[in-house]
Order: C-alpha cells, then sequence, then structure tokens
C-alpha cells in the first residue's frame, strides 16, 4: 500500500462566516442532515448578531478541500474566504504558507471535501453539555479556559453530523489526520480545549481515529413514530392509566375553550411570528431575566428563508391566542424548540409542546420527534430516552486525564440514570415498542474501551 501524502491531498482552511462558502457548497454537504446544518439556518444566527464576537459565539467553520484545486487562483471567484488557515498545504510539509488570498467560486462545489461547522467560544451558555465546572477549575488554577473552540448548532442540542462530507466522500486515513492536526494546531495557538457536541454516529465513527478525544454521554428523551395512524392509535399503545391522564388533560384545556391551529409555510405570517415571538419573549423574561439567545431578526429571516420546515403552533383560548410553540421539521423528523405563553394554564405547555408535535408528527408520517432537552415529565408521556454524545479534548494533560476520571464516574450515573427511565416508560407490555439500538447501547462499555486510553 503507498503511502498518503497528506500535505499533496488536502488542505484545512478557516471561514469566519457561513456565507463565506457557496450556499450550494453547503447545502450538497449538510444534504440529509436535517434543518439545523442547512446554511440558512446557521446564516440566519450569524446575520441576526445571534452569533458573533458580542455573543460569544464567534463563527470558526473548518473547510477542507483538495489541496491542488485549493491553491489555484480563480478569476471569477464571489465569496472571500478568511486568509486564517489553520493548516494549509505549505505548514503541513513545514514550509511558509501561501500569502495569496484564497477564494471560493462557485465551481469550487466539487472540490469542498468536508465542511466542519465551529464556534470560538468566550462563556459555556447556549450549548447544553455542561463543562462550568472544568472551566472553575481553570479558572482556581490561573489558567484560562476561554475560548475554546465547539462544533455545535448553537443554542441547539440537537444529536447531528458534526463533520459534513457527501456520503460517497472518500475519508482516508490522510484526511483524518489532517482534521486531527487541524484541531492541535488550534490548541497550540488560541484555545483550551475542543468539543464536538451531540454527535451522530458517524461523526462518532470519524472522530474515533482521535485516540486524545474523550467521550461524554447524556441522555435525551425521543418519540419514535411507530407507524401509528392517529395520536388515538398513539394513545392505545399506552397503559391505560397514562392513557386516561393524557386524556383527562386534554379534555380540562377543551373545557376551557382551548384549542390550536397548526401554520406552516405561507400561513406563518408577520401577524403569527409576532404574537409568537411575543409569547417566547415574555417567558423567557419571566424565567430567565432576558428575553432569550435569539432576536427578532433571527426568527424572521428563518421565516423568509426556511418557512417551508417550519410549523408554529398557536393555542387560543376561545379566538383569543394565548400561547405558541415554534418548530422545525423535515424528512428526518420534527424537532421542537421554542415556546412561551402569555397566560398559565395548567397542562397547557404539554399539550401544545408535546401532544400537538405528536399528532403533527403522525399525520407528516416522520419517523421521530424530538422536543428539546431534559425534562423527566416527557417519559410519561411517550418519549423514550436515548444516549447522546459529545467528544472532548482539554490541551492540558493534567486537566484532560481529570476530566477523563471525571466522565468515567459520570458515566456510571448516567447510565443508571437511563435505565430508570426505561423502567417507566408508559406503553403496554404487549406493544412495547423495540428500542433504537444505536441510541441505547450502555456507553460504559465504550466510555471504559476509549477514555482510559488517555488516563
Amino acid at each position: 500500500m503507498n503511502k498518503v501524502n497528506v500535505s499533496m491531498e488536502y488542505k484545512v482552511k478557516v471561514v469566519n462566516a457561513v456565507s463565506d462558502v457557496p450556499q450550494a457548497t453547503w447545502d450538497a454537504l449538510a444534504r440529509g442532515e436535517g434543518p439545523f446544518l442547512r446554511y440558512d439556518f446557521l446564516n440566519a444566527l450569524e446575520q441576526s448578531g445571534c452569533c458573533n464576537e458580542a455573543s460569544g459565539w464567534i463563527p470558526q467553520h473548518l473547510v477542507i478541500e483538495k489541496a491542488a484545486v485549493a491553491d489555484q487562483s480563480h478569476a471569477n471567484d464571489r465569496s472571500p474566504i478568511s486568509d486564517q488557515s489553520l493548516i494549509t498545504e505549505q505548514a503541513l510539509a513545514n514550509d511558509q504558507a501561501s500569502s495569496n488570498e484564497e477564494v471560493f467560486s462557485a465551481s469550487d462545489e466539487s472540490t469542498v471535501i468536508a465542511i466542519i461547522p465551529g464556534f470560538l467560544k468566550t462563556h459555556s451558555f447556549g450549548e447544553y453539555v455542561f463543562d462550568h465546572s472544568w472551566a472553575n477549575a481553570y479558572h482556581q488554577h490561573g489558567i484560562p479556559y476561554y475560548p475554546k473552540w465547539v462544533s455545535a448548532i448553537p443554542f441547539t442540542p440537537v444529536t447531528g453530523s458534526r463533520i459534513l462530507t457527501r456520503e460517497e466522500a472518500p475519508f482516508s486515513g490522510a484526511l483524518l489526520a489532517l482534521i486531527s492536526q487541524a484541531v492541535q494546531s488550534m490548541g497550540e495557538e488560541t484555545v483550551s480545549s475542543c468539543h464536538w457536541l451531540f454527535t451522530n454516529a458517524r461523526t462518532q465513527k470519524l472522530l474515533g481515529t482521535h485516540s486524545e478525544l474523550l467521550t461524554r454521554y447524556a441522555v435525551q428523551f425521543q418519540w419514535h413514530n411507530y407507524e401509528y395512524t392517529s395520536f388515538d392509535s398513539f394513545l392505545n399503545a399506552l397503559t391505560s392509566r397514562k392513557r386516561r391522564d393524557m386524556k383527562k388533560t386534554q379534555r380540562k384545556l377543551v373545557e376551557q375553550g382551548i384549542h390550536y391551529r397548526h401554520l406552516c409555510g405561507n400561513e406563518i405570517t408577520d401577524e403569527v411570528l409576532d404574537f409568537f415571538l411575543q409569547c417566547y419573549q415574555a417567558t423567557y423574561l419571566k424565567r430567565s431575566g432576558h428575553t432569550g439567545y435569539l432576536n427578532e431578526a433571527f426568527f424572521h429571516q428563518l421565516r423568509d428563508t426556511m418557512a417551508n420546515n417550519m410549523l408554529i403552533v398557536t393555542a387560543f383560548k376561545h379566538d383569543c391566542p394565548m400561547a405558541s410553540a415554534l418548530f422545525f421539521y423535515d424528512d428526518s423528523g420534527l424537532y421542537g424548540r421554542y415556546w412561551g405563553a402569555l397566560e398559565e394554564v395548567s397542562g397547557l405547555h404539554f399539550a401544545c409542546c408535546y401532544f400537538e408535535g405528536i399528532a403533527f408528527a403522525i399525520e407528516k408520517k416522520l419517523p421521530l420527534f424530538n422536543p428539546g432537552t431534559q425534562g423527566e415529565h416527557k417519559i410519561l408521556r411517550g418519549f423514550e430516552p436515548i444516549y447522546c454524545q459529545s467528544q472532548h479534548q482539554l490541551f492540558s494533560a493534567p486537566f484532560h486525564d481529570a476530566v477523563a476520571s471525571f466522565l468515567q464516574q459520570e458515566s456510571e450515573h448516567i447510565v443508571a440514570y437511563f435505565n430508570q427511565a426505561q423502567d417507566v416508560l408508559p406503553f403496554n407490555n404487549d406493544i412495547t415498542p423495540t428500542l433504537k439500538t444505536t441510541n441505547t447501547t450502555n456507553p460504559l462499555l465504550a466510555v471504559n474501551n476509549h477514555n482510559e486510553k488517555t488516563i
């Protein structure tokens, strides 16, 4: 077998905005990866100011190209790319990096091998993988934890790919080595650590060759569509007690004159969206003292570019709107994201965010419904526990080893929590669904076999 020359195959560059990559190029790699990895979603986060230096989410995406093409000059280039190369062909060969400004052209779509969405972080908010104790430990020892680099979807704890590639892309050992060196280069230059949050199986496999990465597990709750034909058919899969409880919640709301409208696409008018924003901001302000991480410009840009992937469920009391929930969906599933209400009514959150979401997923024949992170209350409403993963590398060896030990202990509690959640699932014993094995594998085996490498 011929030895692969990494420096002659690929080149990694940093772009400081999604818009520095042609949309056709980005979306070709993100096809089938769900709504949140699409160009339009990430671009809205950046253009609205939700992700910038002021917010502590500084875009620093990695773009991997074929090196032979990446070094060419293009006369008709349209979108500039940052000249901050993490690793270039010349750097890998220990030569001086090229000083030529590099740009994309529309013809570059076939030369981009992979894109890794990433951000420099100056805090740990909006990630939903909680490392504040790690940051505190650094601080106590007089070592800066920030900035750190994360590959994640900001404010969106949804499992997905963090290395966007075409399915047929030849992911050679050379390319994986290049990614590893690029990440290591960041550690040497500016950041304390690198984190890959809510990774899917394919990304985990690609990252698995990097022995320095530690795996952290968590539990979320997800509803699966076992070919239900209606909401009632789903209820019939539950134990009689849980079925009765859910029907009782629905009945009490109906008796108060509460009903719902599902609005998608061009049905999401300015009036509909503005009412959702009023609810979202009021609820955030009441619970957190601020109006939310996401601003009006973000939601309006999404409505303009992704309305066909958006569902707004508005709850009415008689003819007066009182609450609103925003979901995203595509063929991969339904994703509940944001909610707010102008009036607190017992059971309304469950009905608007869960029951109506399940009904919509059944109607559209969507395979799953991810209602958001945390919340044991989801279990008794038919949401099954699943494991999710993140990968971490801390460039300080003592802290890296300490975190590895911590994750080993934490994983034992995660497994116990997962098993407890499974034990109280509300399904009838004779029709209990077969849980998805890819999301329910005991993580202790993986942790023991992987994290101990670095202890």
